[in-house]
């Protein structure tokens, strides 16, 4: 596994960039998920995101979903970049590249990736919107912070 297929950054996604990472000639297929900021969320205007993490936990832990998925899916590349700090409307938050010889297993393990992420990344969300500002709990928001914010 390249140590430089999981990465957290504070700046802005290079697209191209992580595509390079998992194109290799055996590949008939690269799947790529961009995760972006949207406007409206649940009937409420955002304004922006801001994004922060564990760097070091978060990056083994995409490193684990990457094994996961080769794993289950042999043969196939994967890198995931995810982007921490503030984020505008239409900018992208996540970027996950998979590269298999065949397409479906490029879908299916890039769908697996980013569940994955939501799952178990620490990585965590605050939304400010017109009205007001709150952090997320998790990354699935079944759980609300009992703080109002990460500890």
């Amino acid at each position: 596994m390249k140590e430089d297929m999981y990465e957290i950054l504070e700046e802005p996604i290079q697209v191209e960039k992580i595509i390079e990472k998992v194109t290799r000639r055996k590949a008939g297929a690269i799947t790529t998920f961009l995760g972006t900021v949207r406007e409206w969320t649940d009937g409420r205007r955002t304004i922006f995101l801001e994004y922060q993490a564990y760097k070091t936990m978060a990056v083994k832990k995409l490193a684990q979903i990457g094994k996961e998925i080769q794993e289950r899916w042999p043969d196939t590349e994967v890198a995931i970049t995810h982007r921490i700090g503030k984020l505008t409307i239409s900018e992208i938050a996540v970027v996950i590249a998979v590269s298999s010889p065949h397409r479906k297993a490029a879908y299916e393990a890039n769908e697996f990736a980013i569940e994955r992420i939501k799952q178990i990344v620490p990585i965590w969300k605050k939304e400010h919107w017109d009205d007001g500002e709150t952090w997320i709990g998790d990354q699935l928001e079944q759980n609300a912070y009992p703080n109002g914010e990460p500890s």
